[in-house]
């Protein structure tokens, strides 16, 4: 009797309340699949549902890999609407009542490979023709036979492919003969509706299919049944799925699953959407126990029992292969809790457990030890609590003495330390999955070394938690957490780390000096970070999966690297999450789109291309301006700048001055040549008074008095030097004088005129100081060339001009006016 209370507490709270499944989950399993199969890029993506639609748009892009145009009307589907999508990898054309297909409608997408025209009105199977075609959904359409065309034995890609109509009741012999020697991977039959005739051998022509899902009801129909059980028995089919093959309340008689003990092949079966009681289950098992199943998996089934004693299961002496077991979604309806009466030597085998969605309170003290084989157990989508699973009044001597998995997903566990002081009563568990709990991180946890990978995804915990794990972790899966930063002492405290999944946070940058020498893989999408350095895979040497999609990219420089160097093997969801958030006229594009050039973005290679560009513009400009004269144009320039910039400076100086003259010429009795045919009439021509000694000196002064009477009278002194003035005595008088004077009343009154080259070394020792002038003074080279000359007589004349010419004429114009009265007089 004690045995019989401890069993029956096997199933004590299993309350819960499940949907029933439907087909097109299956479906839609199918379709993620060729989904992740086709699209590379977002911009390859076009969803056109619900569109109301009449045909398929003919201005699609060329582009266009993933298109879906369900819940629209379209009738008929012909070559001419998809014409030219050539790239086309994934069609979806459901619930859009379709009538007809063209026969030659996909010879234009020759990479087709996913065709889903699944709940339409297709009077027939279409014969398909697409020869890369992978996964094929013909199932609940309007077709009355299950005749598979002829054009299907072409199909040697096909992997999936699913058939069913509510209008097909009847299963014939020759069905299914071009399917003969096509290699499938997964075969899908029926519509859910009871089928009323089927023809013994149909399937077994099929001998190449691994997986056969069922979805078809049997009841009152147990003979047919039986019969497409002996034929799958041909098939080698390895998998079996059963889906709602009896109905609510269908009285199932008879051992109708006999035939699962001569069928060598199947190794794995599922059940699902059952009604299902305890003397079904007592003879579904015993036959489940007496076959060479290895895997048994119950999905979404409602339970009663039929009997007052419940479920009762004694030993069998034979041995067992079964290894698995999944209860997955369990309804109990009866208001008192389910009696099991069984003995754990049937399943002291088990390795692999999962109880799930069962509504599961408190777990079994029994069932503790009475699994000495059982490496994985799964109890998630429970209602467990600390107390629940580590219940008191359990005596945990021997807890689960092989088991390496742990999964406590979707329960309602609390206290991190407490759960880490407990795990240390299993000694050889290695992983642990703790994910959408209501974890609290309440105190310090002290973690078994064996332990080694550990799951707190979808808690709210923080950027604290890595200092309550341990330094032995292994893997750590802590996506949606809400972790905002991750540092370098977070993760330098993990030494073994090789998986950390840091999914759906908040994370806005990955910093540089991460260092995780043992980390193969790095979870990191869905977070808040623009991009990724170079730098951190430096410190990241082992790395061999990156996810990275779902963040906001931006398309600079920052992600050039990224997306020109970065080994994109590394990446799993590489291209289609990767798009770029910033700048706006970027956003949206795919990151695998966007482009640049390694010019744009390499600080050293634009110093390494720029360089010799600039030298080379360089050297062409010198040279053309070397050619053209420049350095003598550019000297001139010089001057006549200087001289207009002392001219300002120096009017307010000389606003109350006034000169005789423009300019007093200091020159050579050798060079008068030169002076009285060039100098002397270009500037007297332009309006300018000279001071000439031959002409203007008065008679009968001393040479010294006029001199320097010329030099007072004269707002500038100009020095016509040559080989010849540097050896006249007189001119180095007059030098002398003039920059007295410059010095006491006039600076930068000494204008100098090289009529030749003056050697340095031929300059006597009284002319040091002419060589000191000549280098901090602006001096004019007369030239040889006849263009360089009007450019000398503008400089000269603009340097001579800055006096006032009334400042310039005024003694003489008072001398006139003395005159003047005499002259009236004498009249």
């Amino acid at each position: 009797m004690a045995t019989h209370s401890t069993n029956r507490a096997f199933l004590i709270g299993t309350i819960a309340i499940m949907s029933l499944l439907k087909q097109n989950c299956m479906a839609g399993k199918e379709d993620e699949k060729g989904f992740k199969m086709c699209v590379t890029s977002s911009r390859g993506m076009k969803d056109l549902s619900h569109h109301n639609l009449t045909k398929i748009p003919s201005n699609l892009p060329n582009t266009t890999q993933y298109l879906d145009v369900s819940h629209n009307s379209i009738r008929r589907l012909d070559g001419a609407q998809i014409s030219g999508l050539s790239q086309l990898c994934c069609l979806k054309v459901t619930h859009c009542g379709l009538q007809e297909i063209s026969p030659s409608v996909f010879s234009h997408t020759p990479a087709l490979k996913v065709l889903n025209i699944s709940y339409n009105d297709l009077a027939f199977i279409p014969d398909i023709s697409a020869k890369q075609l992978k996964i094929l959904d013909l199932a609940n359409n309007l077709y009355n036979s299950y005749r598979i065309p002829a054009g299907f034995q072409n199909l040697t890609n096909l992997e999936v492919l699913s058939v069913g109509s509510t209008a097909a009741l009847s299963v014939n012999y020759d069905d299914f003969d071009p399917l003969m020697n096509v290699s499938l991977h997964h075969l899908v039959l029926g519509a859910g509706i009871p089928w009323q005739k089927y023809d013994s051998g149909a399937l077994a022509k099929i001998k190449l299919v691994q997986k056969l899902s069922l979805f078809a009801s049997f009841c009152e129909a147990f003979d047919m049944f039986e019969n497409l059980l002996v034929d799958l028995n041909v098939t080698g089919t390895t998998s079996l799925r059963f889906i709602n093959i009896f109905p609510d309340n269908c009285a199932v008689s008879g051992n109708i699953f006999k035939n699962l003990r001569t069928m060598p092949f199947i190794k794995n079966l599922t059940v699902e959407n059952i009604w299902t009681n305890s003397s079904f289950m007592e003879g579904f098992l015993k036959n489940v126990w007496l076959s060479s199943l290895y895997d048994l998996s119950f999905i979404n089934i409602t339970y009663n029992e039929d009997t007052s004693d419940g479920f009762q299961f004694r030993t069998i002496n034979h041995t067992i292969n079964l290894c698995s077991i999944t209860f997955n979604g369990v309804n109990h309806y009866q208001y008192r809790y389910p009696i099991i009466n069984m003995s754990f030597e049937a399943i002291s085998n088990l390795t692999y457990l999962k109880f799930s969605g069962t509504g599961m309170n408190i777990l079994p003290c029994k069932l503790l030890s009475a699994l000495p084989a059982l490496e994985t157990l799964d109890l998630s989508d429970n209602l467990l609590t600390d107390s629940g699973f580590w219940w008191f009044q359990c005596s945990y001597t021997s807890v689960f003495p092989k088991l390496r998995k742990l999964s406590l997903s979707k329960n309602r566990f609390i206290s991190l330390s407490f759960i880490s002081k407990k795990t240390h009563q299993m000694k050889t568990l290695e992983s642990l999955d703790l994910s959408f709990n209501s974890i609290k991180l309440d105190g310090d946890c002290f973690w078994p070394a064996h332990l080694t990978e550990l799951n707190l995804g979808n808690n709210n915990l923080g950027n604290s938690v890595f200092k309550f794990l341990s330094s032995n972790f292994e893997r750590i899966d802590l996506s949606k957490t809400g972790i905002t930063a991750i540092t370098h002492e977070d993760l330098s405290q993990f030494p073994k780390l090789t998986h950390l999944q840091l999914s759906s946070n908040s994370i806005q940058f990955i910093p540089a000096d991460l260092m995780a020498p043992a980390l193969l893989s790095l979870y990191v999408d869905h977070n808040t970070f623009s991009s990724i350095s170079q730098e951190v895979l430096a410190g990241l040497p082992s790395l061999q999966t990156l996810k990275a999609g779902s963040n906001p990219f931006a398309c600079s420089c920052d992600s050039y690297w990224f997306i020109t160097v970065l080994n994109k093997s590394l990446l799993q969801d590489w291209p289609l999450d990767y798009t770029c958030s910033t700048p706006p006229l970027s956003s949206g594009l795919s990151l695998s789109e966007y482009k640049t050039s390694e010019l744009s973005c390499e600080t050293w290679l634009q110093v390494a291309v720029s360089l010799p560009v600039i030298v080379a513009v360089s050297a062409a400009i010198a040279l053309v301006f070397y050619k053209c004269d420049g350095v003598w144009y550019t000297k001139m320039l010089w001057v006549w700048i200087r001289v207009k910039r002392r001219g300002n400076k120096r009017s307010n100086m000389l606003k109350n001055a006034s000169f005789n003259y423009h300019a007093f010429i200091s020159y050579s009795h050798q060079d008068c040549d030169w002076v009285d045919d060039q100098l002397v009439p270009s500037l007297e021509g332009s309006g300018i008074s000279l001071c000439v000694h031959e002409r203007d000196f008065v008679p009968g002064d001393w040479i010294i008095d006029n001199i320097i009477n010329c030099v007072e009278s004269s707002y500038k002194t100009l020095f016509v030097l040559s080989k010849h003035f540097v050896q006249s005595e007189w001119c180095n008088y007059e030098l002398f004088f003039a920059q007295q004077r410059a010095i006491s009343v006039q600076q930068d009154s000494l204008v100098f005129i090289l009529l030749e080259p003056i050697p340095a070394d031929s300059l006597p020792k009284r002319f040091l100081r002419l060589r000191s002038l000549l280098r901090q003074q602006t001096y004019l080279e007369w030239p040889k060339d006849e263009r360089k000359q009007q450019v000398f007589w503008a400089s000269l004349k603009s340097m001579l001009h800055l006096a006032d010419k009334s400042m310039v004429l005024k003694d003489v114009a008072e001398a006139i006016s003395d005159t003047v009265p005499l002259l009236i007089d004498e009249v």
